[in-house]
């Protein structure tokens, strides 16, 4: 079992910046490569960022590419969304998923675990 919890959510206005964090505990002893989804209202979750175990390989869509950067510190057992440029259309609930295993997947459902969401709003 791992767990993930989330932190650095907020209200930002649009333009700024925001760094999301998610912690996993439990059976990080194990490899896991970890994505990074968004939910607004009404939508279906949506695929943002993606790295692999080692953190060399990294993905994100074109709706944030440029913008948004993934990160891992395998030491802490920690993955990073840093988040530049905010529009609007960034706003919604942001979470964090672990797949076992050394390479991310853009699906939703390849993911083994979740955390709860942050709420990240951007304002115009």
């Amino acid at each position: 079992q791992v767990q993930l919890a989330e932190s650095g959510g907020g209200l930002v206005q649009a333009g700024g910046s925001l760094r999301l964090s998610c912690v996993a505990f439990g059976r990080t002893s194990s490899r896991y490569a970890m994505g990074w989804f968004r939910q607004a209202p009404g939508k279906e979750r949506e695929f943002v960022a993606g790295i692999n175990w080692s953190g060399s390989n990294t993905y994100y869509p074109d709706s944030v590419k440029g913008r948004f950067t993934i990160s891992r510190d395998n030491v802490k057992n920690t993955v990073y969304l840093q988040m530049s440029r905010l529009k609007p259309e960034d706003t919604a609930v942001y979470y964090c998923a672990a797949v076992y295993g050394s390479t991310w997947y853009a699906s939703q459902y390849e993911y083994d675990y979740w955390g709860q969401g942050t709420q990240v709003t951007v304002s115009s």
